[in-house]
């Protein structure tokens, strides 16, 4: 029985999360992709994140390099990001 690999901290991805007030994950994608296009996207690795605590809210991350360029791309198309954390738990409080 082979044990699975496990990476080291240093090796995961440093991940910034943040709650938008935008509902629809495809619109938030969509101006992501609009305004950094499909390399920019790929840099970003972002990812809708489901939180059930959120009803009207929406959730993505994004990798902590591109943060700033996230953060522009959903300004440019209207889109408020209310919240930034480095945890998922830390948007709560």
């Amino acid at each position: 029985m082979k044990k699975p690999l496990k990476l080291k901290p240093s090796a995961r991805d440093k991940r910034r999360y943040f709650i938008l007030s935008e509902k629809s994950n495809q619109k938030v994608k969509a101006a992501i992709l609009k305004y950094i296009g499909v390399l920019g996207l790929a840099k970003a690795a972002y990812m809708p994140v489901r939180v059930p605590e959120l009803k009207n809210k929406s959730v993505g991350s994004c990798l902590r390099s591109e943060l700033n360029s996230v953060r522009a791309a959903l300004a440019l198309a209207g889109i408020k990001v209310e919240k930034v954390s480095n945890t998922i738990k830390g948007l709560h409080q």
